[in-house]
């Protein structure tokens, strides 16, 4: 490039001037040659997926010794396949997801393991903020949950020393209301393990093998959790007692409750899961579910009694700004019968009595007024069963 002579010298651009822009062109054409070049490969990736054939899925069943594999594939059948080179082999195990190709049935891929969102969700993160010190009149019912799940699962190395394998689970039984939810919320608390919940109702699905499903799937998630406690409340929802003729959907119910009694007391161990079911209908249960094995320690969770009652009141009254006339011992008498949560519902509605009045201070007669109300309402709630029942049987 030459410059007219007739311009100014300080206009007129100057050899090394002019080789350092050739050269800044040339770094952003390349620089652009580059983009495009991305661009073309990222195109061409595009086209090479939406030409290729899709994969299968399919489930490691059994290792040959000629290295061959034996699967499950999703389509249907079992076959057995050869292993891409390129695959680590020390990862395909039986029980492993893979992907085939369509055309050889070659296993080309190691699928990650999944978990069911539904069963995913079972698992409490947040940790209740109930503490056994939280219950009251349960000290017997505490020791044993004690020594069943957590001392297990904190020092395993004792049942090794002595030479007893321990027990796998607990059930909780007893009339409603009287801590069972409430004593595996502390324990939850207390364990420091992974704590997976489930209501039995929950395992009962619309369709067939869902809810075995279910069941196999929490274990797994269980095992991988370790050490881990499943809380199954509700739990007659689907242990009831089996009968030889019903409906497709007890039958259902049955296959659940197959799965539930193979997973815990299967070929696969539990090792570090205990399973805590709770029912207030332990008459209903079938006996395969109450032998030992299974759940190996029951745990009675009776009404409470008059020492009980005494230790509940204190629990439910230690935040409570009471009156001096407030007998402790004399609500205790007073509330003959009654269970944990009908006591909980007295406290409260002996504050709401004094929230009415306008007061900061809750009085005897607060309490003696909440007493007559919760425990009408259990009389009424009584004599409305009874006559159901009536009616049920005429």
């Amino acid at each position: 490039m030459v410059s007219d002579s007739s311009e100014p010298i300080e206009t007129r651009m100057s050899l090394e001037d002019y080789i350092k822009f050739l050269e800044s062109k040339i770094k952003y054409l390349e620089l652009e040659r580059e983009r495009l070049n991305n661009q073309v490969r990222y195109y061409k990736s595009e086209i090479d997926k939406l030409l290729s054939a899709p994969l299968i899925e399919a489930i490691v069943l059994n290792l040959l010794p000629d290295g061959r594999v034996v699967v499950k594939s999703s389509t249907g059948p079992n076959l057995i396949v050869n292993v891409l080179s390129s695959i680590d082999r020390s990862k395909i195990k039986p029980g492993v997801r893979v992907a085939l190709n369509q055309r050889g049935s070659t296993i080309v891929e190691i699928l990650p393991m999944t978990e069911d969102p539904y069963v995913r969700s079972m698992e409490v993160i947040e940790r209740p903020n109930v503490t056994f010190e939280d219950i009251g009149g349960l000290k017997e019912q505490i020791r044993e949950l004690k020594e069943v799940i957590e001392l297990p699962l904190k020092h395993p190395e004792l049942f090794e020393e002595i030479g007893i394998e321990p027990p796998k689970g607990v059930l909780l039984y007893g009339p409603p209301g009287c801590g069972k939810t409430l004593l595996a919320k502390a324990i939850a608390r207390e364990s420091g393990a992974t704590f997976i919940s489930i209501v039995g109702s929950e395992l009962v699905q619309k369709f067939i093998g869902e809810g075995a499903r279910i069941v196999r799937e929490v274990f797994a998630l269980a095992r991988r959790k370790a050490p881990a406690i499943i809380f199954i409340d509700e739990i007659d929802a689907i242990a009831a007692k089996r009968i030889d003729i019903g409906t497709s959907g007890e039958r259902e119910v049955q296959r659940t409750l197959m799965q539930l009694l193979a997973e815990l007391d299967g070929f696969k161990p539990l090792d570090k899961v205990k399973v805590i079911g709770a029912t207030n209908r332990i008459d209903i249960l079938d006996p395969a579910i109450l032998r030992p094995g299974r759940f190996d320690r029951l745990i009675e969770v009776p009404l409470p009694d008059y020492r009980a009652r005494i230790e509940i009141f204190k629990v439910h009254t230690r935040r409570m700004k009471l009156s001096n006339d407030v007998d402790i011992e004399e609500l205790a008498k007073l509330t003959k019968g009654a269970t944990g949560a009908e006591i909980k519902a007295i406290c409260t509605e002996a504050g709401y009595f004094a929230i009415r009045a306008n007061r900061r201070i809750v009085t005897r007669e607060d309490f003696l007024k909440a007493i007559k109300k919760v425990l009408k309402k259990k009389t009424l709630r009584k004599v409305g069963a009874e006559r159901d029942n009536t009616r049920l049987f005429q």
